[in-house]
């Protein structure tokens, strides 16, 4: 049992930022169980613990409704990487990173690693819309697609809109571009007070992703946990020396010496 204990303790921790409805628990379950789940807005947050190698990584899904927004810097304390997550059809899920959701990463690791994110890919980019598992198109886009008859309502945008891209008859506008995203992801760098030519570089830490098809989703975990590896293991250099009592083992110890003193 101790060493199960030991196993399972995470060695790192990333967590999702972003409004609600732009895909954070979809691209989890994506990732971590390799399929798309119709899911529902996460109350508070979620822990998930991902093997990595030789590593634990532990990956929080916090929720992005108002109500629970205070709960976010509690979940951000000690986090060694962030992904802000919006919806490149909706402009304002990525004012609400800059306007709600930066300030709660001021309890984040001082190294800590930011990516900006853009989910729902599979929407206005037709390479999103093959699987990047299968290569083709998965059967549950293919059925989520069917069940989608009518356009959706497309929050409003204060700069013009991309070129409207046609998906089986449906015609969805991009509202944030790669560039919007390059542009957050500099002035996150400068909340944070970091230099961007000393700073991993954007176009290395900006994605567009899909949770329905799987595009880029292992792309953006895999690249964040080998960026993250140098701070996991000058914490384990750190725990090393300065090592911690084990409270467990003491009392095992314990144990043996009274039975040896009773014999």
């Amino acid at each position: 049992m101790p060493e199960m204990s030991k196993m399972k303790k995470p060695d790192a921790k990333l967590v999702l930022l972003g409004d609600m409805n732009v895909g954070k628990t979809s691209l989890l379950h994506r990732y971590t169980e390799r399929k798309f789940k119709d899911t529902i807005s996460t109350v508070g947050g979620a822990f998930f613990l991902k093997q990595w190698g030789p590593y634990n990584m532990s990956i929080w899904d916090t929720a992005g409704r108002e109500q629970f927004h205070g709960l976010g810097s509690m979940y951000c304390r000690g986090a060694a990487a962030v992904i802000f997550t919006y919806d490149v059809t909706n402009w304002q899920s990525l004012v609400e990173l800059e306007e709600r959701f930066l300030s709660l990463t001021d309890t984040a690791n001082h190294d800590c690693i930011y990516a900006v994110v853009g989910n729902k890919a599979d929407l206005t980019d037709a390479k999103a819309q093959m699987s990047q598992d299968s290569g083709r198109v998965s059967e549950d886009q293919t059925e989520y697609e069917r069940d989608r008859t009518e356009p959706q309502l497309l929050s409003a945008c204060p700069t013009p809109p991309a070129t409207p891209a046609s998906l089986s008859g449906v015609i969805l506008h991009k509202q944030v571009t790669h560039e919007d995203a390059v542009a957050l992801y500099g002035r996150i760098l400068r909340y944070k007070g970091l230099e961007e030519k000393s700073s991993l570089p954007a176009e290395k830490m900006c994605f567009e992703t899909s949770a329905k098809t799987g595009h880029n989703v292992d792309t953006l975990f895999e690249t964040l946990f080998d960026l993250m590896l140098p701070s996991i293991l000058r914490k384990r250099n750190e725990n090393q020396n300065s090592p911690t009592v084990d409270l467990e083992e003491c009392s095992v110890a314990s144990s043996k010496q009274a039975k040896s003193a009773c014999c």
